[in-house]
């Protein structure tokens, strides 16, 4: 049995009660966290045991980001000063040269900078499948092993181009048909359920304004025959809203709604102009939110009632989004912007640090339904954990060492373990050589580029 104890730090576990501990300890054996407690690791677990040193750091459970795009990290740069559905229109035609070998570099960088930023599970959203462009979710499972984080990849597709009514130029999009076969071919392939695994598959049309409602009712169906979970779009942007009320005559949560998109096996990218009829029915079906403040920001898309959700009850965890809309790529600077983006919207007193620490963990944990398994410091929950040094020039004295996270710059990482094994030390990579990594990306960008 491999164990390894992480001593001497402050540990903030976002249990249920909110424990912490000033100078804490956690054991981890086999993957798995054996013990958290105060002080120092008993006497009897120590013998042969791997320590880590924490003495200056805070230790907190790895993020969880629940809304991404890989392949965009690609695509950074582009379209700087555009709202959603213009970003859109002028990256889609460069969208639609993307292939598996191009999705796997990109996703590879992408995901190497959220492990440095502190997430040890990776939700993406990956909608885009041109013609003869390989297996492009079996590119995003091998990027994600190379790199050693925890994957939950969403097999999306849009099948409503601009001659039916759609954003999407119509060489951007699948059959109906197509698409729903390549998701059940996705989920059959690459979804594993079991307890700690580390690919999840779930089925993800893309929004409201790029495919059809067939396609949205019979994804709800197959999801469900199969097991696994739902994702899309909602509620982003007023542009989507007066879409939806054009075509549809409802919002978009009713619009969802009536095509069988609410539930407690969903979760929605964004929801920045719901309701409060739309936080009801998300409250009273389980549906849960990704938030995604500054990609918010960067599109002008607006401020999610995050507050009103939590409040609620309504599952909500922090997204990247797309990197050609939030060109950090970094999840751990999602805590800070959400403190300070829903204070702008609620006030001083209506999201703590504390509150973006548990969106970014344990609320992430929920909307992915992973909530037993990850998202908190417990015994018997998966050694997802990140070890953030606070004791540098950025952060030595601070009164609180959560705020270094919530209301000051990011933490260096002093260690990222995922399922018990280390993926960051001392802020570098150490499961893949990030210059190479690098090198890739700057390759496949310009490859990308020239196709269109």
């Amino acid at each position: 049995m491999t164990r390894t104890i992480i001593e001497g730090g402050y540990v903030s576990t976002v249990d249920a009660a909110g424990t912490e501990h000033r100078e804490g300890y956690v054991v981890v054996d086999d993957g798995l966290i054996a013990a958290v407690g105060e002080g120092t690791a008993p006497a009897p677990l120590r013998e042969g045991a791997d320590i880590v040193a924490a003495n200056g750091c805070l230790v907190t459970p790895g993020l969880v980001n629940t809304h991404h795009h890989l392949y965009q990290w690609l695509t950074r740069g582009y379209a700087q000063d555009a709202i959603l559905f213009d970003w859109l229109t002028a990256l889609y035609p460069l969208w639609s040269q993307i292939d598996a070998d191009l999705t796997r570099a990109g996703a590879a960088g992408a995901m190497a900078v959220l492990a440095r930023s502190g997430c040890t599970t990776v939700g993406d959203h990956h909608y885009i499948f041109p013609r003869g462009s390989g297996d492009v979710v079996g590119a995003i499972v091998e990027s994600a092993a190379r790199v050693g984080v925890r994957l939950h990849a969403t097999r999306g597709s849009m099948d409503l181009g601009a001659s039916q009514g759609g954003l999407p130029p119509d060489f951007a999009v699948e059959t109906t048909d197509a698409a729903l076969t390549a998701s059940q071919e996705a989920v059959e392939r690459w979804h594993d359920p079991s307890f700690g695994s580390l690919v999840h598959v779930a089925v993800a049309p893309c929004s409201p304004f790029s495919v059809t409602a067939d396609l949205l009712r019979e994804s709800a169906v197959l999801a469900r025959s199969l097991g696994v979970r739902l994702h899309t779009h909602a509620s982003e942007t007023v542009e989507e809203d007066a879409y939806c009320a054009e075509h549809f005559g409802k919002t978009p949560t009713q619009y969802l709604e009536d095509l069988g998109w609410l539930g407690e096996d969903v979760w929605m990218a964004h929801g920045v102009h719901l309701d409060a009829p739309a936080i009801s029915r998300y409250a009273a079906t389980g549906t849960g939110v990704a938030h995604c403040p500054s990609s918010n920001g960067r599109l002008a898309a607006g401020i999610a009632p995050v507050h009103d959700l939590l409040q609620a009850g309504v599952p909500v965890g922090l997204g990247v989004d797309g990197a050609a809309s939030n060109e950090s790529g970094q999840l751990g600077v999602e805590i800070r912007q959400a403190v300070l983006m829903n204070r702008l919207r609620t006030g001083a007193d209506s999201f703590s640090v504390r509150d973006g620490l548990r969106a970014a963990t344990m609320g992430g944990a929920r909307v992915l339904g992973r909530d037993a398994e990850i998202g908190s410091l417990e015994a018997g929950k998966l050694a997802d954990i990140a070890v953030w040094r606070v004791d540098g020039v950025e952060h030595a004295g601070i009164l609180d060492p959560v705020a270094a996270l919530g209301l000051g710059a990011l933490p260096p990482l002093h260690r990222l373990f995922v399922g018990g094994r280390a993926v960051v030390a001392e802020g570098e990579l150490v499961t893949a050589e990030e210059p190479v990594i690098a090198e890739e990306v700057a390759a496949a960008s310009r490859a990308l580029a020239a196709r269109a």
